[in-house]
């Protein structure tokens, strides 16, 4: 095994694991800071490179919601949604949906899926004083 090959298999690692334990979705800046609690020479180019690897792969899936750059999520979670605290800005899933919703789309409309976003505060940050 090369160690460029080597290389990337522990970037890798420690980028999947910070995912997983992040259990929510993430922006590569906070990608790079939990894994490099594994990894501490983990630079945020090769952070950038390896989430769109993950994603194109199907290990990962990209999270787009209005007014942010893309975050990623573990993909295996199937059809949820998310809640984005208007405090500290991290987003949750949500994993409970309201159903179909193609009656809420114009006559003659084909609805082909939704995303649906909660806004307010998170528990920690409903949890401070105002």
């Amino acid at each position: 095994m090369t160690s460029s090959m080597q290389r990337s298999t522990k970037q890798r690692t420690a980028i999947q694991q910070a995912m997983t334990q992040a259990d929510r979705p993430l922006a590569p800046p906070d990608v790079l800071e939990l894994a490099q609690a594994t990894l501490p020479g983990l630079g945020i180019a090769t952070v950038y490179r390896a989430l769109k690897a993950m994603a194109e792969e199907g290990v990962l899936r990209e999270v787009h919601l209005p007014g942010r750059s893309p975050m990623y999520e573990v993909a295996h979670h199937g059809h949820h949604h998310h809640f984005q605290c208007k405090q500290c800005q991290r987003v949750f899933d949500v994993h409970a949906c309201p159903g179909n919703l193609a009656g809420l789309a114009p006559a003659g409309f084909v609805v082909e899926g939704h995303e649906i976003t909660l806004y307010g505060r998170c528990s920690d940050c409903a949890a401070q004083p105002s």
